[in-house]
């Protein structure tokens, strides 16, 4: 995948009051998350400065590869009658778009309107084309028009002929489709607004819908080759999820919110298994999603774990998830969290073919992956056990259980997992029996000796294994006050 270089842009605007001065700092703020150098006076005009060099410099300058033109009606007002330093901008602006051929420098983005719904808008831009920021319901998509001007990456592009595939693969890699939903459902959250619940569910629906983008139907070479190509371009998604889910988790995990990422996991399901249209196909041609969908659960078990959100976990992790229009499943359609742990052949295939002798790919791709995330390799191990744990309590069946694929590297952790050391304490033992659904260690103790009896072997790998009880710390549960 070619590295996309972070564009340095400008931003004009005029002090018309602390609130569109806190609008243009959070715009700012978004570009800057959405991989934009951002010149702002409030961060890079230092005290000393001399205001109008600084300005001339931030439109001239050929290193500022675009200059973005806040405009509300202070803005309109100072620049046509050039007063302050709105007015000196202006005449430096006006004068490099009239006099350069080339004009993709500067955009207009406009945050008010008059009382008729016009734009207000400086007089030298009237005939110009504008990005409009001022109404809720299409911020999301136009702020994705201006990130998509910024990198000059359009959403409509005439592709070189006979490069038609070339140019939809490229497009893709620019799909930033979702960053203004979550940017505004993660700032209603922060904020407590009544209405945050509305943006999230709009993410995760957006979210859920473009997956299908993902969806391998042509590819070049092996197949394994596609699905790891696939997974890697899918980072800057997984690492969305894992944002909210954060944020969530950290500021206000209301079940609400909980609810919402349950029916979202349960959303993703179908896309693991053969569409009810698709009449030919192979086992592994879903293996993408297969990895995708099982790694983003276990992340968000891994976070609401860390955060001790353990009744939240538990909602996840103990509340079956349904099932629509998936011809596998016609009869049953509830199945437990175990259905996110689908078995994926092309990483075997991969292993045999490039000799690799690896224990598990998928685990070394999880543990690849986890990196400058804010969730330690530790938290997904911890979580992987957990969820092994419960599904072994009470499997679906004796053909359907958790295989925890992180714990192939568990000989590099000494002692127990951190939440079942912490519930050496009583109380600490009452906070996370929810996962499991058990009342006391006793009753975790019989039903680890039901299944140690019922079950032939534990999951290893070649000749390792693990310890269930050990992990569990079984024999110091609730021993402490």
């Amino acid at each position: 995948m070619n590295e996309i270089k972070n564009p340095k842009v400008f931003i004009s605007y005029s002090w018309s009051s602390p609130q569109h001065e806190q609008w243009v700092l959070s715009l700012a703020e978004q570009l800057v998350s959405s991989g934009v150098d951002v010149i702002l006076d409030k961060w890079d005009l230092k005290e000393g400065y001399d205001a109008i060099v600084f300005m001339e410099k931030m439109v001239t300058d050929s290193e500022i590869n675009k200059v973005i033109i806040v405009s509300d009606r202070v803005y309109a007002q100072k620049a046509d009658n050039r007063k302050g330093g709105v007015g000196t901008e202006t005449q430096i602006i006006s004068k490099e778009i009239y006099e350069k051929v080339e004009q993709n420098k500067f955009v207009v983005i406009i945050t008010e309107k008059n009382e008729k719904g016009e734009p207000y808008l400086p007089v030298y831009y009237k005939s110009r084309i504008y990005i409009d920021l001022s109404e809720p319901d299409n911020y999301s998509e136009n702020f994705e028009r201006l990130l998509r001007w910024i990198f000059d990456k359009p959403l409509y592009k005439k592709p070189e002929i006979g490069k038609a595939s070339s140019f939809l693969s490229n497009d893709q890699q620019l799909s930033l489709e979702t960053t203004a939903q979550l940017k505004i459902a993660i700032d209603a959250i922060k904020s407590g607004k009544s209405y945050s619940k509305g943006f999230l569910d709009d993410y995760f629906e957006k979210f859920s819908q473009n997956l299908e983008k993902f969806r391998i139907k042509k590819y070049e070479g092996e197949f394994d080759d596609a699905i790891i190509k696939n997974i890697e371009a899918f980072l800057p998604y997984r690492d969305e999820v894992i944002n909210i889910i954060s944020i969530i988790a950290k500021y206000d995990p209301k079940e609400e919110y909980i609810k919402s990422i349950h029916r979202f996991f349960e959303s993703l399901i179908p896309y693991m298994f053969n569409p009810s249209t698709n009449t030919s196909y192979h086992d592994w041609d879903f293996d993408n999603f297969r990895f995708i969908i099982h790694e983003l659960f276990l992340y968000a078990i891994a976070i609401l774990v860390k955060s001790e959100q353990y009744h939240h976990a538990s909602t996840l992790i103990n509340q079956h998830y349904y099932i629509f229009e998936l011809s596998y499943y016609r009869s049953d359609v509830m199945r437990s969290f175990t259905v996110f742990h689908q078995y994926m052949r092309s990483l075997e295939n991969r292993n045999q073919r490039l000799k690799l002798n690896r224990l598990s790919l998928r685990a070394d791709l999880i543990r690849e992956r986890c990196q400058k995330i804010g969730v330690e390799f530790r938290y997904l191990m911890q979580a992987d056990f957990i969820l092994y744990i419960r599904s072994m309590i009470t499997p679906e069946n004796q053909y359907v259980e958790w295989w925890p694929e992180t714990l192939v590297f568990l000989r590099h952790y000494l002692g127990p997992f951190e939440i079942f050391a912490r519930a050496e304490s009583k109380k600490y033992f009452e906070k996370i029996k929810c996962l499991f659904e058990i009342e006391s260690p006793n009753e975790f103790k019989e039903l680890l000796e039901e299944y140690r009896q019922n079950r032939r072997y534990l999951p290893h790998w070649q000749y390792q294994s693990f310890n269930p009880a050990y992990l569990l710390n079984i024999e110091k549960l609730a021993t402490l006050p």
